[in-house]
């Protein structure tokens, strides 16, 4: 059976600071979050892999909460205290936000939302936070 690939690329601006970093990163800063969203499958009646306005409402609620917030680490509790006392807008990460947990969260995440589509192979998430780093998640269904 032949299968194929789609994807599809999603933006969103977003702080995070990496407090056990020693060469920048401990500090507040933010990027210009690319997330490549690629998926192999076979095509459906239609001829689809998936309709990309399927992919899109599956990706639109994360990017919805992550985008303009501050994504702190579950155990940052110089961040939490800080965001939680001057009312900004943040979402509490489990673990280190760096682009390699968040690919696997956004890869596992998007792999149970679309799990119901029985013509899908696999998943990769590709997460770029500069327009030279990234990383890249993979799992089967």
């Amino acid at each position: 059976m032949d299968t194929f690939k789609i994807s599809k690329i999603f933006h969103w601006e977003m702080g995070h600071r990496l407090p056990f970093h020693s060469r920048g990163c401990q500090n507040i800063h933010g990027h210009s979050y690319e997330m490549k969203v690629e998926l192999e499958g076979t095509k459906n009646d239609q001829g689809m892999i998936l309709d990309y306005s399927d992919l899109k409402s599956a990706v639109k609620h994360i990017i919805d909460k992550w985008d303009h917030s501050f994504l702190v680490d579950d155990k940052d509790e110089l961040m939490l205290n800080f965001l939680k006392s001057n009312g900004m807008k943040f979402v509490v990460f489990k673990g280190n936000t760096t682009a390699e947990n968040l690919a696997h969260y956004l890869c596992e995440v998007l792999k149970n939302i679309l799990a119901s589509n029985k013509n899908l192979v696999a998943i990769e998430v590709t997460v770029r936070e500069t327009q030279t780093s990234e990383a890249v998640a993979w799992r089967k269904f």
